[in-house]
């Protein structure tokens, strides 16, 4: 036995040098048949598996020789199978109770922290690895670290920090730009995938192994960001072709295939319905849950049940929204969906109902949630209702827009008073408050506080329906706030002349006069101006012909050119108009009326086949040269000028017969096509 284990020994050393780990594995088998509680070769078995991809059993041969494969012995190799068949928490657990944290441990520990999305304590620990250790890993310890930058920066949105690495790789500047796109800058992280594309495509031609196919592949998930910045910058169209063009590739990443997929998805929204269900089914791929974040994931449920509700798939829709509310229950749009579904079947009183109850269980989100019962009730035509609804959001009805919505809307039910309320409160809390602290911001008017725009406001609405001696009110105090202020005076002064003129006539004498007012205005500047109505000719220079011309004829109105009468179509000039041609053919003196029977007269009559005597007369070929009877198109010189001559206005034109029996007989023959 000594003897042939040796050799075994010196196989499983040969083989694994090499990396032929499946004939490793047949050698290190034998030599367990001789010993087998041997820990190095156990150890051995188990990393030999491990290097074939048979994670479970490599996991189940550490499980079964726990005595004898200690967390001290096999830690490392224990953790890292559990980390690649996605038992992160067990990976966690396993790396925490070693007794020893070895570099390996460290670098797995890393990872684990990345998939579980602990990333503060992720930076941490690669600060640390990166600062203690100095080998050939360092460029991919790098990138680590910048891929952990990156995922705070988009999920977490923290702003995050320099760290001085040089963008000298394509993955680096990947990172970067994913870095750039949770901050908002997408110019800037468009251009740093440009950079990367083209380091990409540098590194890989250089190996002369690699194909363009290769290249593609590797440059898809590089193409999939920018499309996904060309989605946020609104060019959907440029997006959706890239991403149709990735999708092509078939890239062997299930998780890049699902975040296109889903993005498709989002660009069709309830348009294109047939290709997004298509779109859908990448992203049930198996392994995609282990591929993308918790958010990721999130997102990809919302669109399905989105799509669920588009595709009128109601109970799928609200099993899916269900689903999502019990994992997230303090998460909106579950809700949000549950309700739409219910106002696409019109139960809107279920969906108000139903927004209203998880206002009441979560308040930190009722003001988004009032604000879509406020819609509803909209839409219903409650518009009191509505703003009950709004006036209920405590953080929000004092703000200008909420007063500017609310005012319209009670404008709209003809309802003044209530208007007129919304705008007191609002000042009334405004006055309040810049009393506590001091407060003043630009929101109406430049360099103004809030509660004196809203003061202005209000005296123009009073003013605009007729609540003259509350404007006035509102007006003097505004003046006596700032008595410099022109327009406030301008105004009150517009409003005391419909109520007391002569009050009018003494505030007007507060108004600054015309001479101390100092209006610099460039009056060609403001005529050549884009938006004047009237624009100054520039005149130009005159010959001395042209001024002579202006100077004489200067009084003479141009005379209008008359339009030249039009001429019938079968008009001769060598014919003598009618004179008569004004009156109607019955009051004309030539007129002799319709010829009645003379068709009558030449039809033969007698038994069958019997001639008459006027047969020979009708026989066209007994004549020598009969004449034409009437004459050819075209031929005006035919016609003699006699007493008997049809005036111009009475001629039919020439060709008129002909083409009637022309259109005669296309009318037959389509006639008979048709049958």
């Amino acid at each position: 036995g000594a003897g042939s284990a040796a050799a075994l020994w010196s196989e499983v050393n040969r083989y694994g040098q090499n990396g032929d780990f499946a004939r490793a594995l047949k050698s290190v088998n034998k030599i367990l048949q001789i010993s087998k509680d041997d820990v190095t070769a156990l150890q051995c078995k188990v990393v030999c598996l491990i290097q074939n991809g048979n994670f479970k059993e490599a996991l189940s041969v550490i499980n079964t020789h726990t005595k004898v494969l200690t967390s001290d012995v096999i830690a490392f190799e224990k953790a890292y199978c559990e980390y690649r068949l996605n038992r992160i928490e067990n990976a966690l657990k396993t790396i925490q109770s070693a007794s020893q944290q070895t570099d390996k441990l460290k670098e797995l520990y890393g990872q684990v922290l990345y998939r579980l999305e602990r990333y503060d304590d992720c930076l941490a620990a690669y600060r640390d690895l990166i600062r203690n250790s100095q080998d050939e890993y360092e460029e991919e310890r790098k990138t680590n670290l910048s891929a952990v930058v990156a995922a705070q920066s988009t999920w977490e949105k923290v702003m995050p920090e320099d760290l001085g690495l040089r963008e000298a790789t394509y993955e680096l500047c990947y990172n970067s730009a994913c870095a750039l796109i949770g901050q908002g800058k997408l110019n800037e992280a468009m251009k740093k995938l440009q950079k990367a594309e083209e380091l990409c495509r540098q590194s890989l031609s250089e190996d002369s192994d690699v194909t363009e196919e290769d290249i593609e592949a590797e440059l898809a998930i590089i193409h999939g960001q920018m499309a996904y910045i060309m989605q946020l910058q609104g060019r959907t169209e440029d997006a959706l072709q890239l991403y149709n063009q990735i999708i092509k590739l078939k890239p062997t990443d299930v998780g890049l295939l699902a975040v296109i997929a889903n993005n498709i998805i989002t660009i069709n929204k309830d348009q294109n319905v047939f290709d997004s269900k298509k779109k859908v089914k990448l992203t049930n791929a198996e392994g995609v849950e282990h591929k993308l974040s918790k958010k990721q994931l999130q997102a990809i449920e919302f669109n399905k049940a989105l799509l669920a509700m588009y595709t009128n798939q109601a109970d799928q829709c609200r099993k899916l929204s269900a689903s999502l509310q019990s994992q997230s229950p303090e998460h909106l749009l579950p809700v949000l969906i549950q309700a739409a579904q219910l106002c696409r079947e019109k139960q809107h009183a279920k969906a108000v109902a139903l927004l209203q109850d998880f206002a009441d269980q979560h308040p930190a989100n009722a003001a988004e949630i009032k604000l879509t019962m406020a819609q509803l009730k909209i839409a219903q035509g409650s518009v009191t209702k509505a703003c009950m609804i709004l006036r209920s959001i405590e953080e929000l009805q004092h703000k200008p827009g909420m007063v500017s919505a609310l005012v319209t809307m009670y404008s709209h039910e003809e309802d003044i008073d209530s208007a007129i309320e919304v705008f007191t409160q609002a000042i009334q809390w405004y006055q309040q408050f810049q009393a506590r602290s001091n407060y003043s911001c630009c929101v109406f008017q430049p360099k103004s506080p809030v509660h004196l725009s809203l003061i202005r406001e209000a005296a123009n609405f009073k003013l605009k329906h007729g609540r003259k001696k509350e404007a006035i009110s509102d007006l003097e105090e505004l003046w006596k706030q700032n008595p410099k202020d022109v327009h406030t005076l301008a105004q009150l002064i517009s409003a005391y002349s419909l109520v007391d003129p002569e009050k009018a006539k003494v505030l007007s004498k507060h108004l600054p006069s015309s001479d101390t007012m100092s209006l610099k205005v460039d009056v060609d500047a403001l005529e050549n101006s884009h938006g004047a109505t009237y624009v100054r000719k520039k005149a130009g220079k005159l010959t001395g012909d042209s001024q002579q011309k202006e100077q004489g004829q200067g009084d003479v109105k141009k005379k209008k050119k008359k339009k030249k009468g039009k001429l019938p179509k079968n008009y001769d000039p060598k014919v003598t108009p009618d004179p008569e041609r004004w009156l109607p053919m019955r009051e004309r003196s030539y007129y002799r009326g319709r010829k009645k029977g003379k068709k009558k007269d030449q039809v033969g009559k007698g038994t069958q086949g019997s001639t008459t005597a006027g047969s020979s007369e009708l026989d066209a070929s007994r004549t020598a040269s009969s004449p034409p009877t009437s004459p050819r198109p075209g031929s005006a010189a035919a016609v003699s000028a006699t007493s008997n001559v049809i005036p111009p206005r009475h001629q039919k034109p020439a060709g008129a017969p002909a083409t009637k029996k022309k259109q005669q007989q296309k009318k037959k023959k389509g006639a008979k096509g048709g049958w």
